[in-house]
């Protein structure tokens, strides 16, 4: 067979070895589940190295670990501050929470990936790296809320450090509380609905928004991303709260997002999952239920 002949130079050209549409697909659904195993791997590590969770309403941070509340109250009425700010330990949280986030988010987003490769294969047929580019776009938006989240979580834990024993006790149940009836009533917003519409539905986002190039790849990422954080914002909200490193809330959310985003009644699933955080939240914040870990905790104290 002779081989190809480039128009400009005359020199054969470079043959690119391009995987059948079916190959690809598989190669690509084969590559995700590795990523998702791997993060999931990692995530896990992470949860059951640490000891406590570590969130607003959890009494944890190595700042923390082993002082009495009589130390604490000491340092803050000195001034020298409970929780330490570090550029080091920013790094390693939003690594942390990325990773998570990969985890947690990627099965529910494997319709949109393939819909996007399979779009992006019918007009150029090299496929993967703008792939993964769009997989890197959607993950670059959890990784910059993860930045937010390390500010929230370090602010709260200031606060913790200044309450007294009986006032975290008393506070705790009511902040976690409040936190899952505003998610409950999140699920309800024309906003929530608008961003699990779009996530909903791959083939009509990626009509909508298509961009040609590695460059559309990221911004459709991006896009893809801020859509997910926009639907799902308020349930990981309520892990925040309860414990960014919990195993059993990071299951349960995986459970939650997947159940929206990719059963057919997962609009009608968001509005009962609204109607179960209500009564959680309720529960929770007038004392009637308690976590297993805040039971725990309030009986620790603070300290």
């Amino acid at each position: 067979m002779p081989e190809p002949i480039s128009n400009r130079t005359g020199h054969p050209a470079k043959l690119h070895p391009v995987l059948s549409p079916a190959r690809a697909r598989l190669s690509l659904l084969l590559s995700l589940g590795v990523l998702t195993a791997g993060a999931w791997a990692l995530t896990l590590y992470q949860a059951f190295v640490m000891a406590k969770p570590t969130g607003i309403a959890v009494p944890s941070g190595s700042t923390m670990e082993g002082m009495s509340m009589d130390s604490m109250s000491g340092m803050a009425m000195t001034g020298t501050p409970v929780v330490v700010w570090s550029l080091q330990e920013a790094v390693a949280f939003v690594a942390m929470w990325t990773v998570m986030m990969a985890a947690m988010m990627l099965p529910a987003m494997t319709p949109m990936v393939l819909t996007f490769a399979a779009a992006q294969a019918r007009r150029v047929r090299i496929m993967t790296i703008p792939t993964w580019i769009f997989i890197a776009g959607y993950l670059l938006v959890w990784l910059a809320a993860g930045l937010l989240v390390y500010i929230l979580v370090q602010a709260g834990s200031s606060v913790i450090a200044h309450l007294s024993s009986a006032e975290w006790e008393r506070w705790m149940p009511l902040a976690l509380g409040a936190v899952l009836v505003g998610a409950g009533l999140y699920q309800f917003t024309p906003l929530k609905r608008t961003c699990l519409a779009h996530c909903r539905s791959p083939l009509a986002f990626v009509a909508l928004h298509w961009r040609d190039g590695r460059a559309g790849a990221l911004r459709m990422g991006l896009r893809h991303g801020v859509y997910c954080l926009g639907c799902c914002w308020a349930l990981f909200a309520v892990l925040v709260a309860a414990g960014v490193t919990s195993v059993a809330w990071m299951l349960l959310l995986t459970l939650v997002v997947a159940i929206e985003k990719l059963l057919p009644l997962g609009q009608r699933a968001s509005a009962g999952i609204g109607v179960a955080l209500l009564i959680l939240g309720v529960a929770v914040g007038s004392g009637a239920a308690l976590m297993p870990w805040l039971a725990a905790a309030i009986g620790r104290g603070p300290g």
